[in-house]
């Protein structure tokens, strides 16, 4: 979950890294740190807090140099420290690492290496690869090889790698190999940006946007030798291989606040585009069906599924069960929802025409790609539904559907949510036409889908009167979130919200289940949502709203423009558009992703970068 970043070039390393790290923060701002390389030596710069506390130390002690490595933390082993920040230290100063991963067996290396020795000054695990490197260095010179060739470093490398357990991106510099700089990859993903005499280094294409469009993806067990003159690629098992070169399609507009306070209201605000960009392209108009070019099924392998499992963390988790109503309903096959974080530890009886979907905005996440090969080991179809191209589970999965939602900085996620969900309606409608839906009604889910982004845009006009209820709500600890049928996954994904930027306790339940316990948290200091829109379940949800009025719990409730009942039973009621029940998520989320948060800018919280959290977990 941390964020890493290397330049070797001609230029200033210093201003590049920081910008780099600066996008790189919501992958970890718990603490920051450089290395710059030079005639000198290694010059390294470290501070825990966010990126803007290094570059302040930067400008009191400034570092010269053209290559150089840089790291953005979450903190795992250890807590947010000076002395816990990368860059990290081996040997006598021979090796300078930066790491984003975790090491399992630290702690046997770490026992090893200082009963011969090595001296540690950290609580990380980082520091035992940056020692285990100097000493594989140390040992191959006493053996004879030379120590200004710069194969005798890469051989120390692959040496100490050999013996990691766990999982690593890992940025090295070597203080007498003054023009190097070497990357490896397990598990934590990197990208090599490719420039005109110089070279980038990250862990996601983000920092390498308006420097080149040139990106190179590493894949598990590859290393890359970076200098000014140009880069070599190594795999660990089938050796030196040609960089796949491919096109960076994003662009710095993408990561622009363009005028919004905080990345997570443009993000919100986006909404509307990014589900027309989920639809573009996709819709079969005259077979009434949608179409995806990356499924790499034929109809016939589609048609023999009887078995769905979704997979995913999160809020992606919550998406996936919206699929789950969707294609049971479109398509008639059974759908489980599976945490990814549990499924991979799992062996579930999955038949031979089970498909398995891995629902990720970034790619990276490491529970997810763990189920996704788990369940590739057994021979299903794997697909993804995912939002990053190059990341690792869109190279491994066997197809899948991009999102095209554009970077998603905010480490709350809006868009993704809405995307996924889009994706995911297309899907069960594709499944349903191949099965026995028929073309009116295919054509008039389409119709319905085609109407979506200007549906949300009516949604998003609720911003002021959201604004306005935070304000009375502000104070509370604890919330309640309650919705029927499609709206049950969106209580809970408005629950985890709230939770995770205003770090207000919420839960989120079907609402027929309130009578099963939560009940008995009501009061006057609890406030109730209720996710109430025309629809099927619309009565049977009433009913439960009128069982918290009549003990004097605060309602919210979200409902359609033009329902003037719920004025009457709700201390607040915020309009959405009326539209399908199907489709009436990609609605109702809109006010609650507000009220989250307004919730939190009224709490003084960081909005984009809510404590203990990071955008992408890569770690267990």
């Amino acid at each position: 979950m941390c964020g890493i970043v290397g330049y070797v070039g001609h230029r200033p390393a210093a201003e590049i890294l920081l910008e780099g790290l600066r996008r790189l923060e919501y992958r970890g701002y718990d603490s920051a740190g450089v290395a710059i390389q030079d005639v000198q030596g290694i010059s390294i710069r470290k501070k825990a807090g966010r990126v803007s506390e290094l570059a302040g130390l930067l400008a009191e002690q400034p570092c010269a140099g053209s290559l150089g490595i840089g790291h953005t933390r979450w903190a795992t082993h250890g807590p947010a420290t000076d002395v816990n920040s990368h860059p990290h230290v081996g040997g006598n100063g021979e090796v300078v690492v930066v790491h984003n991963g975790v090491i399992e067996n630290y702690s046997t290396l770490r026992d090893q290496l200082q009963a011969i020795g090595y001296v540690f000054h950290s609580a990380t695990d980082t520091e035992v690869v940056a020692h285990l490197v100097a000493h594989h260095l140390e040992e191959q010179i006493r053996l004879g090889k030379d120590p200004q060739d710069q194969q005798t470093a890469l051989d120390a490398i692959e040496l100490a790698l050999r013996k990691l357990k766990g999982t690593y991106g890992l940025g090295i510099l070597f203080r007498d190999f003054p023009d190097l700089l070497i990357a490896a990859r397990l598990g934590s993903p990197l990208v090599v940006g490719v420039g005109k005499g110089e070279y980038f280094l990250a862990s996601d294409a983000s920092p390498l946007v308006g420097h080149t469009d040139e990106v190179v993806y590493l894949s598990d067990h590859e290393m890359v030798v970076l200098t000014a003159q140009g880069m070599s690629l190594k795999h660990r098992e089938t050796g030196a291989r040609a960089p796949s070169i491919q096109t960076l399609e994003q662009t710095s507009q993408d990561t622009d606040l363009n005028g919004f306070e905080h990345y997570m209201l443009k993000e919100i605000f986006e909404q509307p585009q990014t589900i027309e960009n989920a639809m573009r392209g996709r819709f079969e108009e005259e077979e009434a069906t949608s179409r995806f070019g990356g499924l790499n099924l034929t109809v016939q392998q589609l048609r023999r599924v009887d078995r769905i499992v979704l997979t995913a963390c999160g809020t992606s988790w919550h998406a996936g069960l919206v699929g789950e109503y969707l294609i049971e309903e479109f398509a008639r096959i059974p759908v489980e929802v599976e945490y990814a974080s549990e499924l991979r530890y799992r062996n579930p009886p999955l038949s031979e025409n089970t498909m398995v979907f891995a629902i990720t905005q970034s790619g990276e996440t490491a529970d997810t790609l763990a189920a996704l090969r788990e369940c590739q080991r057994k021979g299903h179809p794997t697909l993804a539904i995912c939002n990053v191209v190059g990341s690792t589970i869109a190279r491994e999965a066997d197809g899948g559907i991009y999102l095209h939602a554009g970077p998603e900085v905010g480490v709350a996620s809006t868009k993704a949510f809405t995307s996924q969900v889009t994706v995911l309606t297309l899907l069960a409608l594709h499944l349903g036409r191949l099965r026995h839906m028929s073309h009116p009604a295919g054509k008039r889910i389409i119709n319905n889908l085609q109407a979506m982004p200007e549906m949300v845009r009516q949604a998003l006009k609720c911003h002021d009167a959201v604004k306005d209820i935070a304000k009375k709500y502000q104070g509370i600890s604890d919330c309640l979130y309650m919705g029927r049928q499609f709206n049950f996954p969106v209580a809970l994904e408005g629950a985890l919200k709230l939770k995770e930027i205003s770090y207000i306790h919420a839960e989120g339940y079907p609402a027929a289940e309130m009578k099963h316990g939560p009940i008995a948290l009501i009061d006057e200091h609890t406030p109730s949502i209720f996710i109430v829109p025309k629809g099927a379940m619309y009565h049977k949800v009433m009913s439960n709203l009128e069982e918290v009025k009549a003990r004097r719990g605060p309602i919210i409730a979200v409902a359609c423009e033009g329902d003037k009942k719920l004025e009457a039973l709700a201390d607040d009621v915020i309009y959405v558009p009326e539209v399908e029940d199907f489709l009436q998520p990609l609605v109702t989320t809109i006010p609650l992703q507000l009220f989250a948060y307004h919730m939190a800018l009224l709490r003084g919280c960081n909005v984009d970068r809510p404590r203990n959290l990071a955008k992408s977990v890569t770690v267990e």
